[in-house]
């Protein structure tokens, strides 16, 4: 794990676990617009030369390394906002599925959020509130070879309806970003291109056209914004009209 830049001013904090490409690096950077000091916390460096000074290069996968760099993170920085980005999808269809991605999927994906949140929350409420942002998915709603990876984004979705009834006495609101198809790399990895599912996954967007990390970045940025602060316990559908119908 790479270690904290010593904090400069007071500028109030914004943390991103996988901010480093993709829908990550996207809020990374509309949080840096909205003004806030982005922390990324993600295997690799940012891909954003400008988010690299606050970085912090670890293996969330790591219990151990996870709650280390958290703490850290707590101890030297305002923060306010924490988005639970971080995750990885391991798809298999049902008799495939190994037992073991099980465990690597929720991990990373669904523990991660819970590891950070607890060690983010005390800086919150000292601070007088704060926000928390779960990125999901559209999969919770059902799509085939997704067993784990819906099962660990419901999983935050359950936390988050929870944790905005205990936090909200905090004034720490507590939302879900579920984007539904976005042009990722991760995207085109696990759905091929030239596959006729992919092709028909597309065909099938109301809006006609697959939606960016921009577009998730600024359903993220809404949930963070002081305007938000009466809605709490939500998951806002960013999919281009998939889940309307």
């Amino acid at each position: 794990m790479d270690h904290l830049n010593p904090p400069t001013g007071s500028k109030t904090c914004a943390v991103v676990t996988g901010g480093a490409r993709n829908i990550g690096l996207a809020i990374s950077q509309r949080l840096v617009r909205d003004g806030f000091r982005v922390i990324v916390l993600d295997i690799d460096d940012p891909e954003d030369p400008a988010l690299r000074l606050d970085a912090i290069r670890v293996d969330l996968s790591d219990r151990t390394a996870a709650a280390i760099a958290f703490d850290q993170v707590a101890s030297s920085y305002s923060v306010k906002v924490l988005v639970n980005n971080v995750g990885i999808v391991r798809p298999a269809l049902f008799d495939d599925i190994d037992p073991d991605d099980f465990d690597r999927v929720l991990n990373l994906n669904t523990r991660t959020a819970l590891i950070a949140a607890q060690a983010l929350v005390p800086v919150m409420r000292r601070l007088g509130g704060g926000r928390i942002v779960m990125n999901t998915s559209r999969v919770t709603l059902g799509k085939a070879a997704r067993s784990v990876y819906s099962a660990s984004k419901g999983a935050l979705q359950s936390m988050a309806r929870t944790w905005a009834l205990e936090l909200a006495r905090d004034q720490i609101t507590v939302n879900c970003v579920a984007p539904g198809p976005i042009a990722t790399t991760a995207f085109w990895q696990n759905n091929p291109p030239e596959a006729v599912l992919t092709r028909d996954l597309i065909a099938a967007i109301p809006l006609q056209r697959m939606g960016s990390p921009g577009d998730v970045a600024n359903a993220v940025s809404f949930f963070c914004a002081p305007e938000a602060g009466f809605v709490t316990g939500q998951t806002l559908f960013v999919c281009g009209g998939v889940t309307v119908g």
